[in-house]
C-alpha cells in the first residue's frame, strides 16, 4: 500500500475507534472534546436525535463535518441525514437514510411508531392544523386508553364485588400511566441502542 494511502486509512481506523470510545462520555465532555472534535460531534447530533430536538441535532452535525477531514465528510452527511430524519419523524427518509449507510433498515414496528409519534407529536415548525390533529388524537387516545382502563379494573375486581366508577376511572388511570410508562422507558432504551449501533458502525465505513 502506497504510504499516504496507508496513513488515510491509519486515520480513519482511528476515528472510528476513537467514536466507539467517546460513546460512554457525558455530553459535557463531549462538548469539550479537541482531539475527536469530528467525532464527539457526531455523538452529541445522534443524542439530539434520539430526545427529537432536530434545531441542536442539526447544529452538532454541521459543527461535526466541518471538523471532520475530507474523507469523513460524506459518511457524516449521511449520518446526519439519518438522525434528523429520526428527529423529525420522517420514517421513510429515515429508512432510506439508513440503508445508505450500509445499516440495516429500521423493523417495520419501529418505523411504525415513529410514523405514529409524526402523528400526534408533529416536528416543530409544522403547520398548525398539524399540531390542532395531534392534539386532537392525543385527546382521543388517552380517552381511549382511560377506558380500557377501567374495562381491566372492573374486570379485575368483579371476584371481589366489583367497584365504584370513581374507583375504577382512578385506579384504570393509574393503570394506564404505569403501563405507559414502562413501555416509554423500554422502547426509548431500545431505540438509543440502536441509533448508537448505527452511528458507530456508520463510522466503519467513512465516504
Amino acid at each position: 500500500m502506497p504510504p499516504k494511502q496507508r496513513q488515510i486509512r491509519m486515520q480513519q481506523q482511528g476515528g472510528l475507534a476513537a467514536m466507539q470510545q467517546l460513546e460512554t462520555r457525558s455530553d459535557e465532555e463531549l462538548a469539550r472534546e479537541q482531539k475527536f472534535k469530528a467525532a464527539a460531534q457526531a455523538i452529541l447530533g445522534a443524542r439530539a436525535a434520539e430526545r427529537y430536538d432536530a434545531k441542536a441535532a442539526r447544529e452538532y452535525f454541521r459543527a461535526a463535518i466541518a471538523a471532520a477531514r475530507p474523507q469523513e465528510r460524506l459518511q457524516l452527511r449521511r449520518m446526519a441525514e439519518a438522525s434528523l430524519a429520526l428527529a423529525e419523524r420522517r420514517p421513510d427518509d429515515l429508512k432510506a437514510a439508513v440503508e445508505r449507510l450500509g445499516q440495516a433498515p429500521p423493523s417495520s414496528r419501529q418505523l411504525l411508531l415513529l410514523r405514529f409519534m409524526g402523528l400526534v407529536a408533529p416536528a416543530p415548525g409544522a403547520p398548525m392544523f398539524l399540531r390542532v390533529r395531534g392534539i386532537l388524537l392525543i385527546i382521543l387516545l388517552v380517552i381511549a386508553l382511560l377506558a380500557l382502563g377501567v374495562g381491566i379494573v372492573e374486570l379485575v375486581s368483579l371476584p371481589f364485588g366489583g367497584v365504584s366508577l370513581g374507583g375504577a376511572v382512578l385506579l384504570g388511570l393509574l393503570v394506564v400511566v404505569a403501563v405507559l410508562g414502562v413501555l416509554t422507558l423500554v422502547g426509548r432504551r431500545r431505540q438509543a441502542k440502536a441509533l448508537r449501533e448505527r452511528a458507530a458502525g456508520g463510522g466503519a465505513r467513512p465516504g
